[in-house]
């Protein structure tokens, strides 16, 4: 019985870091998007921001799609 309890500590701490770092990839990702879409997008980078935020993969993928503008070159 102390077994269980060993194993299911060790497996909540490996949980709570496992949420921490898909936190911090996940609120970097949404930081990120706003960061670039003041740059590159003629939309409000607010907008894509929440976007990202609401459905993470979904959102990265269509701002990558139709938020960014396309980079001419100036020659």
């Amino acid at each position: 019985m102390l077994e269980n309890v060993v194993l299911q500590q060790g497996g909540a701490a490996f949980a709570f870091l496992f949420f921490i770092v898909f936190t911090v990839i996940f609120l970097a990702m949404v930081v990120w998007v706003y960061t670039d879409a003041e740059q590159n997008s003629d939309h409000p980078a607010f907008l894509w921001a929440i976007v990202v935020f609401l459905a993470p993969v979904l959102g990265l993928v269509l701002y990558f799609l139709l938020g960014r503008n396309a980079r001419r070159s100036q020659f």
